[in-house]
């Protein structure tokens, strides 16, 4: 962010960041515009509307880089898209700021552990092999492997699979998973034990012999 764009946001009005939150910043682990970004939101209220375009408006900078800041807030568990039925049945997305609030509080009584850096190493290892940032929805349906307790380990592994077959995108990730929970695959060794399995049958597969469909009776007959 340009200092010119930062003075505009200054001048355009008040960023509040309570001093407990701006002594833990460098704990958070996200750059000094992502910060300032998350607490103009913290400054707006918990369970805001996800209205990027009008957060672009507000913010004074591009959609894509509201989208960049949404990204890296979720990666880094400090905020998480809600999805909630409204009065008129249709549906509508919230940023909410519980995650970032119940880090506060782990920050205070120095619980953090490596475990957040082993998740956000998932997000690496797919954004690499995608060739892509992730979008809020990807991370979300990241997340939700994570919830149906799919380990990072096998996250990985499932990743690694799709690449090799040459269909890396998340739908196809997605269905490994599945297959894998289906068989009880579950660490790295199992899914090294399941390849192997796999080589062994197609190797027993009879090979299939081109025969050559010659007729010889015409042959004959010709000469």
């Amino acid at each position: 962010m340009k200092y010119g764009k930062l003075m505009n946001i200054v001048k355009s009005g008040n960023i509040v960041i309570p001093i407990y939150i701006y002594k833990e910043f460098s704990k958070l682990d996200i750059d000094l515009e992502t910060f300032i970004f998350l607490m103009y939101i913290h400054g707006k209220g918990n369970n805001i509307p996800l209205d990027v375009n009008r957060l672009s408006e507000e913010f004074l900078t591009d959609v894509k880089s509201i989208m960049n800041y949404i990204s890296i807030l979720q990666k880094k568990k400090l905020i998480e898209i809600k999805v909630v039925k409204n009065e008129k049945n249709v549906m509508e997305e919230f940023i909410s700021l519980d995650m970032f609030y119940e880090k506060l509080s782990l920050l205070e009584v120095g619980e953090l552990t490596k475990k957040e850096e082993d998740e956000s190493d998932v997000f690496q290892t797919l954004e690499k092999e995608l060739n892509k940032q992730l979008s809020p929805i990807e991370i979300e349906i990241v997340k939700a492997w994570k919830e149906n307790n799919y380990s990072d380990e096998i996250i990985k592994e499932a990743i690694k699979e799709a690449v090799i077959n040459g269909v890396a995108n998340l739908r196809y990730i997605d269905k490994i998973l599945y297959e894998w929970a289906k068989k009880g695959i579950k660490t790295k060794e199992d899914v090294e034990k399941n390849r192997k399995e796999f080589r062994d049958k197609e190797k027993e597969k009879p090979k299939k012999v081109d025969v050559f469909d010659y007729d010889w009776m015409d042959d004959d007959e010709e000469s």
